[in-house]
């Protein structure tokens, strides 16, 4: 078993040799070695067109590197999603350039262009270098063999109503699903491959030549311009703006919506099964999403966020869901691909996520507080916003005392969830003072007697005086890294002996080699095998709680330490192994990123404060 699983491992590269591009509509993972092993279209949680990071025999890809044996290196060119390889082989070095053509609603009306569109442009830069195109499409997860069709300087497919067209300035020769190029680049030659996407829609074939040297200089330039927004400019701000990029990809432009990730099912652990599909939108992370846009300077982001957030809640209010697409539809039905390996043999495969279906007594939390930070920064609340506001708030009343799924998502059973309790407490508390800013009549003196009755029973129940710490769950003693939310919400005071009590505890318990897991798998009944990697963002989180409590150079000192897990291109991933320090789960992730922003910006407000002193920025990991 262990020999035929090291095989199938052997087939895959690892998650951090990815770096991604994309056109805020979708993604596509690009590896250091030039192949295009992830893309959706036409949106994010669509089917595949190329997924050989799920299989590696059937999932299709989309590769453009030297024939000769080489070494690579990458960047993103400063201030973009551009991606550029520079392959070194002994011949010659040539870039390869990687990007999906980003225009405004204007430009699209100027000039006819394919519904999506990729772009991959390679020139040599010294000496002499042969070079191989590999490229074969793999619809519907694998499951369609597209036929190949040469037409003039394109080759097209089409399934369904769908229809891809490659264009080049080389020749591809096509063999049933599969086209391929071989050619030679001398020092100052290029040639450049434009891949189209219409769906439903006439056919326009993508750009090459001179035209497509301006949809690369536009993309180019709208990245530059949207990144030069940032207002934060402190040590960090490299990781900050990578960041900031990274969010900007996985929204989605035409509703304002941040889905959690671009993948579906890379593993928590490898050869395990928490495996799941992060292309929708989570309330989980509701709150720190607008607070970290507003505060890093991208309020049109932080605002159109807030606009989907109060829509998709609006369908299926008072009741919320935990997750949602990029409609803010509610119905995301999970099933398995089982005819798919999976990433390194981790199986099952999932599209869809039943968490949907879930009660998660914190998101009432994130919706009230994203709009309590969004209000705080002049944002203006509706009729309609106002009544959801009310009956969000009635709903947390009713609600408070029931258990729930927490805010993992478990699969064990509903507990009573100390996390949950806190995010309730803070939903009333954001109400509230959302009442008092914006003249919004609510029933005070309920409200203030549940925020009582919940922090009676939280400190009650949910405090284990013998070890100083919050627990994970009433009446019992095992902790979770969701408590470091209580200093962030304002449920104690940061610097509080309790709360003390539980970053230590947290830390001595969760932590493995400077970063920390959710929770023991082992001790936690989860519904699921034990076994995942540490949570990248609960130890930003952990850098916050530090940071909030006056442990500032403590906090420095951890932020330094797990950014430099981010891979070469600055991207994290869900989950880090902390034995061989290998990126898990699914990639890049919002949660994590958007963690980052706000650990970063609570230093730098900690900062100014002059209870620590700056320290030099940390950089990623550097491979080769």
């Amino acid at each position: 078993m262990a020999e035929a699983l090291g095989k199938v491992i052997d087939r895959y590269v690892p998650i951090a040799d990815y770096a991604v591009i994309g056109c805020t509509r979708s993604i596509a993972l690009v590896s250091r070695n030039g192949s295009i092993d992830w893309l959706c279209w036409p949106r994010f949680d669509s089917e595949s067109v190329f997924g050989r990071i799920l299989d590696a025999e059937k999932g299709g890809y989309f590769a453009i590197q030297p024939a000769i044996p080489f070494e690579s290196k990458r960047r993103y060119l400063e201030g973009t999603n551009v991606i550029e390889t520079t392959f070194m082989t002994a011949s010659g070095i040539v870039r390869l350039l990687d990007l999906m053509p980003v225009m405004t609603e204007l430009e699209k009306q100027k000039r006819l262009s394919p519904f999506r569109q990729l772009l991959r442009r390679v020139e040599c830069v010294d000496g002499e270098v042969p070079i191989i195109v590999m490229y074969e499409p793999r619809p519907d997860y694998g499951r369609i063999t597209p036929a190949l069709k040469v037409r003039s300087d394109s080759v097209s497919c089409a399934w369904r109503a769908r229809v891809l067209n490659l264009r080049s300035d080389a020749e591809l020769i096509v063999e049933g699903g599969t086209a391929t190029a071989q050619f030679n680049l001398r020092a100052g030659e290029l040639r450049t491959f434009a891949l189209g996407f219409d769906d439903h829609t006439p056919v326009v074939l993508a750009s090459i030549g001179d035209e497509a040297t301006a949809e690369i200089e536009g993309t180019i330039a709208f990245w530059r311009e949207w990144s030069g927004q940032l207002t934060y400019d402190g040590p960090y701000r490299d990781l900050v703006l990578r960041s900031a990029l990274a969010l900007k990809l996985l929204t989605y432009a035409p509703s304002g919506a941040i889905v959690a990730a671009a993948t579906t099912s890379l593993p928590e652990w490898i050869g395990g099964e928490r495996n799941w599909d992060y292309r929708y939108c989570w309330l989980r992370d509701a709150s720190w999403t607008v607070s970290a846009l507003y505060d890093c300077g991208f309020s049109n982001e932080g605002a159109a966020f807030l606009d989907w957030l109060l829509y998709s809640t609006r369908l299926t209010q008072p009741n919320l869901q935990m997750l949602y697409d990029v409609f803010g539809e509610a119905y995301v039905p999970e099933k398995t691909l089982d005819d798919l390996d999976g990433y390194r043999g981790s199986r099952p495969v999932r599209i869809g996520n039943a968490a949907h279906a879930q009660f998660q007594l914190d998101v009432y939390g994130e919706v009230i507080g994203a709009v309590d930070e969004a209000t705080q920064r002049g944002a203006h609340l509706d009729r309609d916003s106002q009544r959801l506001l009310r009956r969000l708030t009635e709903t947390v009343c009713e609600r408070w005392q029931e258990p729930d799924a927490g805010i993992w998502e478990k699969r064990g059973g509903a507990r009573q969830h100390v996390h949950g309790k806190v995010m309730a407490w803070s939903a009333l508390d954001s109400a509230l003072k959302i009442a008092d800013r914006c003249h919004i009549e609510v029933d005070r003196a309920h409200l203030e007697q549940t925020k009582t009755e919940i922090k009676e029973a939280v400190l009650t129940r949910g405090f284990d005086a013998e070890n100083n710490t919050f627990v994970g769950i009433f009446d019992e003693k095992e902790v979770d890294a969701s408590l470091l939310f209580i200093a962030r919400v304002g449920f104690i005071d940061p610097k509080d002996p309790r709360m003390l009590g539980t970053i230590d505890a947290i830390r001595s318990t969760l932590g493995g080699d400077g970063l920390l897991y959710r929770y023991d798998t082992r001790k936690t009944t989860d519904g699921l095998p034990a076994g995942e990697g540490a949570f990248v963002a609960c130890t930003f989180w952990l850098v916050e709680a530090l940071a909030l409590a006056g442990r500032v150079d403590d906090a420095h000192a951890l932020f330094d330490d797990v950014v430099r897990h981010a891979n070469d291109a600055g991207l994290l991933s869900e989950e880090i192994d902390v034995h061989t320090g290998a990126l898990l789960g699914n990639f890049p992730q919002a949660l994590t990123h958007i963690a980052l922003l706000n650990a970063a910006l609570a230093l730098e407000e900690a900062s100014k404060k002059g209870e620590a002193k700056p320290r030099a920025a940390a950089s990623p990991r550097e491979t080769v």
